[in-house]
């Protein structure tokens, strides 16, 4: 297949041949062409697709009615807001999980890794809805699913077996959740999480919101783990914004420790009281920065849209990030940051100028946005979109091939 007339991160135009999945040869943009040859990208940027690395599925309610925000304040009292309103959505879950994977890939997004709660109230009915849409939508998009304990791991007695079951038929992430503040055993729970990991030689996610130096401890734990167990390259911190908040000396540290185990970080992009992480600091340390949506209008928040490239112009914004090089370094977090968690033979980006994933020999996968720049798509995040998954459409203008 043939991609007429689009320009790689705004660069000049070219016309890109697509082969066996993969991008096959470049050669600049021929206006001679016949117009029925291909796709016309009429001008617009390509890009790598969008990669979300951090979002819940399985408790989304988009494209149901809004709803009052009932929960309480922390993750317990918030997974207990959801726990005790999921059942009585206007439409069953595995419709809502399918409904929003589907609207993630029309809006651009290729590559998902998505959490599913594991608990002793839903068992295993959350994984099951987010395994089936990964399955019906397999040539569409990449779904990683989380085995996640949202209501942590020792707290409820049962949880553990329900968690190792969804490994078995299927899981290709252990997750983990507030070591210390949550089941206020930190050295317990890793133990767990870094056991099953190593039992399904899956990898590890750790959902991160404790404050200043509990962060710090957790994270030391997780890095103490990962180098014994030889599991570089097959971990990830998610949030963990409070180590953005303790000394520069101990970020520093924990960014250097990040970068030589290859432990990476995903974010969504929040609205903190303190200091956000460094995003050129990450990256020149070797950091891999994912971007994910975090829930989708659910009962946890009203927040969510599908839309990774409005959640680029969140990272952009809480970040304070102005110049262009900076938001195009947002936006190439947002796609090929994300596909290097997802998939660590990936490169790593390698400075704030890095602009991969368009390359001969590259994987097909391309989102075509309308727009001057890429500062200027993420801006005006329009609507003019045309979405290609291992060579071939599966979405254009936010609806699915």
């Amino acid at each position: 297949m043939l991609v007429r007339n689009v320009r790689p991160w705004g660069r000049d135009a070219v016309d890109l041949e697509l082969a066996d999945g993969r991008i096959g040869g470049i050669a600049p943009h021929n206006p001679d062409l016949p117009v029925a040859a291909g796709i016309d990208g009429r001008g617009q940027l390509a890009l790598p697709a969008f990669s979300d690395v951090h979002v819940h599925l399985d408790s989304t309610r988009i494209g149901l009615p809004f709803r009052e925000h009932t929960g309480a304040p922390g993750v317990w009292g918030m997974m207990l807001n959801d726990r005790n309103n999921w059942r009585h959505a206007e439409v069953p879950l595995p419709e809502r999980v399918e409904g929003t994977l589907r609207r993630m890939i029309a809006h651009g997004t290729t590559r998902v890794r998505s959490y599913a709660q594991i608990d002793v109230d839903c068992k295993l009915e959350k994984f099951e809805a987010v395994l089936a849409a990964k399955e019906k939508l397999a040539a569409s998009v990449d779904v990683q699913i989380m085995a996640f304990p949202q209501a942590g791991l020792l707290l409820e007695p049962g949880t553990v077996p329900y968690l190792e079951e969804s490994l078995r038929l299927g899981a290709t992430v252990m997750g983990g959740i507030d070591p210390c503040h949550l089941d206020r055993d930190p050295v317990r729970h890793l133990d767990i999480v870094f056991e099953l990991a190593e039992k399904y030689q899956v990898d590890v996610d750790i959902h991160l919101h404790e404050p200043g130096h509990l962060a710090l401890f957790s994270t030391e734990l997780v890095m103490e783990r990962t180098r014994a167990l030889g599991m570089e390259g097959r971990v990830t911190l998610s949030h963990a914004y409070e180590l953005g908040n303790i000394s520069e000396a101990a970020t520093a540290r924990v960014m250097e420790g990040m970068g030589d185990l290859d432990i990476s970080w995903a974010t969504v992009a929040p609205a903190t009281s303190g200091r956000q992480f460094n995003l050129a600091a990450m990256t020149s340390a070797g950091i891999r920065v994912g971007l994910g949506e975090d829930g989708q209008r659910d009962y946890w928040s009203p927040y969510g849209d599908c839309d990774l490239l409005s959640r680029t112009w969140q990272l952009a914004f809480t970040h304070g990030l102005r110049q262009d090089e900076l938001i195009e370094h947002a936006a190439a977090i947002a796609t090929w940051g994300g596909a290097g968690i997802m998939d660590r033979g990936l490169a790593r980006l390698g400075s704030t100028t890095d602009r991969p994933g368009l390359a001969v020999g590259d994987r097909a996968d391309l989102v075509l946005l309308a727009g001057e720049t890429v500062t200027s798509a993420v801006m005006d995040r329009g609507s003019d979109r045309t979405v290609i998954h291992d060579g071939r459409v599966v979405a254009d203008q936010l609806e699915l091939a």
